[in-house]
């Protein structure tokens, strides 16, 4: 699977995330739509995502979306999914993001070639919610390993799970991977030993792995697995 092709799966997700319809200007450009069940964001909050050059946007109301068009239309892209020049131009009152969009094709793919044994347990097992509690509502809200749908593909030490990593299936096919280690076992390439895993039983199924992070380490993990950052999710509530 070729860079554009990723591309184009990747788009075709989150316009259909959307709820509402709305593309990725070919010429590059914000689009902006009003839709108040869109995915790309918390309810009655403002998402923005930005691949490859172009953007959507979806905004609660009428009203939001003029807002935002007359802040978001004038600026480059990139910028629309900058938290910081956002909320300078328009009265934000809390934000999600800005998260790196990164994907793999089979052929890009570089799985982890040595570590320590990897476990498999059902998603929503106890042990899974033990190394949530270890990590931290931040850590975890963060992660979203409570929400996956495959297996949970595990590192134990001493009894205890010590990185955990999985998938939630999405539209169009889409395996939204998520990884997380405890804090006393970070920097020792659990997450990545873990997460090639997933993504292994992802690429299997013929899903289309996502990868979306905030912390730079997550986005170093991604790119070590052959990961490529397409684009950057935002979402942000209005005052």
């Amino acid at each position: 699977m070729s860079t554009e092709q990723l591309v184009v799966r990747a788009r075709a997700l989150w316009e259909e995330l959307a709820d509402a319809p709305v593309s990725f200007g070919l010429q590059g450009g914000v689009n902006v739509v009003v839709s108040p069940g869109s995915a790309l964001c918390p309810a009655g909050w403002v998402g923005v995502v930005a691949l490859a050059g172009s953007a959507i946007v979806t905004a609660p109301s009428d009203r939001a979306a003029a807002t935002v068009r007359d802040a978001l239309c004038v600026l480059p892209v990139e910028d629309a999914v900058d938290g910081g020049l956002v909320g300078a131009a328009l009265p934000v009152v809390r934000t999600l993001g800005p998260a790196a969009l990164s994907y793999v094709s089979p052929a890009s793919f570089r799985p982890a070639e040595a570590g320590p044994a990897v476990g498999q347990l059902p998603a929503g097992h106890p042990d899974l919610q033990a190394l949530e509690h270890a990590a931290g509502d931040a850590d975890a809200g963060e992660a979203g390993l409570d929400e996956i749908t495959s297996p949970a593909y595990v590192v134990r030490e001493h009894g205890q799970v010590v990185a955990a990593a999985g998938y939630r299936r999405w539209p169009r096919r889409t395996a939204h991977v998520s990884v997380l280690t405890a804090p006393g076992a970070r920097g020792r390439g659990l997450a990545r030993v873990t997460g090639s895993a997933a993504v292994a039983h992802a690429l299997a199924a013929g899903l289309l792995p996502q990868w979306r992070a905030r912390p730079a380490a997550s986005r170093r993990v991604a790119a070590a697995l052959g990961f490529e950052e397409f684009g950057t999710q935002l979402s942000f509530e209005l005052g």
